[in-house]
């Protein structure tokens, strides 16, 4: 491993990286990455959608001065998308060319078995580095100086994808039948895992990961968040919609709003020139926190009483 950065020399460094980015985190979370940096070991991120997962791959790929590659799962990836493909478009026309040379090719060839074996050397030809045409997860192995791979929403892809990421996450290394064993440049990548938890992750998998889960953060840390992301907000209003959000998530809803969301609608309300809530403001914004029609319809009826519990919160 290269020399360690300053930021990686400590947990408490790290974090304080992670907050000199803008991604205020907890110690659990700070700890994962720093765990994750020295052992080389992938990091497995579950909770809920919308917490930070995703951003905290982006963010540490910006803190460490890494590309950062991302591979979005869905259902139906297989490794022509994830791992490589052969670029057919090429060997195609190279095997026009061959056709139009193959009397050249063929030339002084004693009889059949020699003229095969002179063709099945064009064959290992088409199936070489040349023609292969890398996906994320050799883009990754192959970067010279390391990288942040992200692997996102792993549980929407199918469990035959898993089985391909086992020899990926233990040895960082791919087997390609053509070519042979692919491994790892001198610095491996750095790989966080992500998961909305829409399906059970398998055990073979989670045992190749260090394990993270990011729930909704208390109000002081949403708070935080709020002050580093959209800093001009005033104190009164940040403090009032964070409030707010806590109240909604309290409720029965089909999906309670993210720290995403809690984002969109504080820079929602400072474009408004808002200074605090109300409840006609919030009835006009529902849209930016509440992502379902039915949430919002739920929500208008105690839309005064969730107004004045949050505007009456303490700064």
């Amino acid at each position: 491993m290269a020399d360690i950065p300053q930021i990686a020399s400590s947990v408490t460094s790290l974090r304080q990286a992670l907050e000199a980015h803008r991604y205020i985190c907890s110690e659990q979370i700070a700890t994962a990455v720093y765990l994750a940096y020295h052992l080389r070991k992938p990091v497995l991120i579950e909770g809920p959608p919308g917490v930070g997962k995703t951003e905290l791959a982006k963010t540490t790929a910006d803190m460490f001065d890494l590309p950062l590659i991302r591979l979005q799962c869905y259902e139906g990836l297989d490794e022509a998308k994830a791992l490589y493909e052969w670029k057919y478009g090429k060997q195609l026309l190279y095997t026009q060319v061959l056709k139009q040379t193959l009397d050249e090719v063929l030339q002084g060839a004693r009889g059949f078995a020699e003229s095969v074996r002179r063709l099945h050397e064009f064959g290992d030809i088409f199936f070489s580095e040349e023609f292969l045409e890398a996906r994320p997860l050799l883009k990754a192995l192959r970067q010279e100086n390391g990288c942040v791979l992200l692997i996102d929403e792993v549980d929407k892809s199918d469990h035959e994808f898993e089985s391909l990421l086992l020899e990926i996450l233990s040895d960082y290394q791919v087997s390609i039948p053509e070519i042979g064993t692919v491994k790892a440049t001198r610095e491996p990548p750095l790989v966080f895992l992500t998961s909305n938890n829409t399906r059970e992750i398998s055990d073979a998998l989670k045992r190749r990961c260090l394990h993270l889960y990011i729930p909704f953060p208390d109000i002081e840390l949403e708070q935080r968040i709020i002050h580093a992301r959209v800093p001009e907000i005033p104190l009164q209003l940040q403090t009032q919609l964070v409030n707010f959000i806590h109240e909604l998530r309290d409720l029965d809803l089909k999906k309670v709003p993210s720290i995403s969301e809690t984002i969109d609608w504080a820079r929602t309300l400072l474009l408004l020139h808002a200074d605090r809530l109300d409840p006609e403001l919030v009835r006009n914004t529902l849209n930016v926190i509440l992502k379902f029609q039915e949430d919002i319809d739920s929500v208008q009826g105690e839309l005064r009483t969730l107004t004045d519990k949050a505007t009456k919160a303490r700064l």
